[in-house]
């Protein structure tokens, strides 16, 4: 399996946590110990932020991922962008252009910044 698909399968595995509500044990797993995740109201949550925010989180009910590409950012590491859009119940979508990057380190890829804009 090359980079890419590694870190897709990282990627719709979160996506499939958000959607079953394991999301906080799943990046709690995977955000490396100094990670963070800028969202798209401008927060910004430390790995400790996101588990407790995603402890009582409402499911995504379907999300999609396009024009995802990859971005070598250093020997260990690399960034997926791509546009995401989610759907909960009868709210509208939601879609932001989404970038995460990742690190190997102890033998795995670990999340250290996930960051959304959203789409207007």
């Amino acid at each position: 399996m090359d980079t890419t698909d590694e870190l897709l399968t990282l990627e719709h595995e979160g996506w499939r946590s958000l959607c079953e509500g394991t999301g906080d044990t799943f990046y709690g797993d995977l955000m490396t110990e100094d990670g963070a995740m800028v969202l798209a109201d401008g927060s910004v949550f430390d790995r400790e932020a996101v588990v407790a925010s995603l402890d009582q989180a409402p499911t995504w009910d379907t999300y999609e991922l396009t024009g995802v590409r990859r971005i070598d950012t250093g020997p260990d590491s690399a960034a997926l962008v791509y546009t995401g859009r989610a759907r909960r119940g009868d709210e509208p979508p939601f879609e932001a252009r989404m970038a995460s990057t990742y690190r190997y380190t102890g033998g795995r890829w670990r999340l250290a910044l996930y960051q959304q804009t959203p789409v207007q």
